[in-house]
């Protein structure tokens, strides 16, 4: 084995994983005055298109851009999105109809390729003279007795190898996160995962030969059906990102759609006003994979005062509050400001940084899964649509006392947890004050009943 090994520095922090939590932390720590070295295993998405990874559109929010407001990057980050007012629901019968995601313009979401916004990141990164970027770098074990990083260099069959020993190290690698594993071998660790029954698949729904959109380009549009789910992301070009969500087993799912008239039946059954809009669909369908979903919780996040971790490597999360993203780059603001507040003490600085962190992010897990139902089945009832317009009313009158929880998820940045207890909280008011008004009625009948 060709093994070149790094002196020692203990003057750098590594991170591991050059994604979206990875870079922006990279910058935040460069812009600090620490040096900075970014591992990725893949080529570098700048160049090798093929190395971009996921590309699900993503729904910037509140939490997502005060991080990036932090770093220096959100008025260039904003040109490259395109708003979402809110969503645009499809009936099985072709009809729409447009729920608001608040009761103002502000109150909005922005919608961005997630490779889009990883190069601008990577990019405004690598422009610091303190940030090196290395890609093709995998890592493959971590000594945490003598606090040194192995990785692969090259391809994936190459049999050379580094050695790092940096000052301390951030886990940004993602879900099936080699930090996290290597970390936690031998600890008195917790870890679950949890995958979805359904998974997704990625087609896209071309712009119209002037580059205008087919469908509404304000706004997210979602196709509930409770076997099935399409969620609509806007692009500035004038196309759609379309992610179909099914099962993977069981009737009508990926193992029964694999030819061009199964591909055709699906999307007659349930999406026939789409199917005229995609004449490249069975195209799409063949050539892209189909993905899985997860979520995962894990304990500790950090080691002694080396190692932590970051976003999906110690909270992935299902898609359908649109928070993955968000919440890991609140994960960055938050551990920035454990270490400006604890200063030299990286160790309490980690501890402070997960204590403040994953109560909240396993309650996200949570509304996520929560989310995937509201999506499938609640849209389109009218007593749920009631229920939206009544939150948005008494937060129009109220504007302080009153919010509806998407309100307090995605355009503040209260912690999960309070924002779930506030709305359980409001939820019972509600509660109560049916509850009277209805026993009001009834003893106003019963009166009037007895006195005519």
């Amino acid at each position: 084995m060709d093994q070149n090994k790094t002196a020692a520095d203990d003057s750098r922090i590594a991170i591991v994983g050059g994604g979206l939590a990875g870079s922006l932390l990279a910058l935040a720590l460069a812009r600090r005055g620490h040096a900075v070295d970014v591992y990725e295993a893949r080529p570098d998405p700048r160049t090798d298109t093929s190395a971009g990874g996921r590309s699900i559109n993503l729904g910037l929010s509140k939490r997502g851009i005060n991080a990036l407001t932090e770093v220096g990057l959100i008025d260039e980050v904003m040109k490259l999105s395109v708003v979402m007012r809110g969503r645009v629901i499809h009936g099985p019968d072709g009809s729409t109809r447009f729920q608001p995601y608040g009761k103002n313009r502000g109150e909005v979401l922005h919608s961005i390729d997630r490779n889009e916004l990883n190069r601008v990141l990577l990019e405004r990164a690598e422009e610091h003279p303190k940030v090196k970027l290395h890609f093709r770098h995998k890592l493959v074990r971590i000594d945490k007795e003598q606090r040194e990083l192995e990785f692969t260099v090259g391809n994936q069959t190459s049999d050379q190898t580094i050695k790092c020993q940096p000052a301390w190290v951030i886990g940004a690698d993602g879900a099936f996160s080699n930090t996290r594993q290597q970390m936690q071998r031998g600890q008195r660790a917790d870890y679950q995962q949890e995958y979805l029954e359904w998974g997704y698949k990625e087609l896209t729904l071309e712009a119209l030969p002037d580059g205008s959109s087919a469908i509404d380009l304000t706004a997210l549009h979602v196709w509930p059906r409770a076997h099935c789910l399409f969620v609509s992301h806007p692009n500035r070009d004038g196309s759609h990102t379309l992610t179909l969500f099914l099962p993977f087993e069981g009737p009508d799912s990926f193992a029964t759609t694999k030819t061009e008239s199964d591909v055709k039946a699906l999307f007659t059954k349930y999406f026939p006003d789409l199917l005229p809009m995609l004449p490249g669909l069975v195209e799409h369908w063949m050539k892209h994979p189909t993905g899985s979903l997860i979520t995962t919780r894990t304990a500790p996040w950090s080691l002694d005062n080396w190692m932590v971790l970051v976003g999906d490597a110690c909270h992935a999360v299902y898609p359908f509050y649109g928070q993955g993203m968000n919440s890991a780059f609140e994960d960055c603001v938050a551990l920035l400001q454990a270490l400006a507040t604890h200063g030299e003490d990286r160790t309490a600085a980690f501890q402070a940084y997960e204590q403040t962190r994953r109560p909240h992010t396993d309650v996200l897990a949570e509304l996520s899964k929560m989310n995937f139902v509201e999506l499938r089945q609640k849209v389109q009832s009218p007593w749920f649509v009631a229920r939206k317009k009544l939150d948005i009313t008494l937060n129009r009158l109220f504007p302080k006392a009153w919010l509806p929880l998407y309100t307090m998820i995605a355009h503040t940045t209260m912690p999960y947890g309070y924002a779930l207890q506030r709305s359980r909280r409001q939820e019972s008011i509600i509660a109560f004050t049916a509850t009277v008004a209805l026993v009001g009625l009834c003893g106003a009948g019963f009166w009037f009943a007895k006195h005519h």
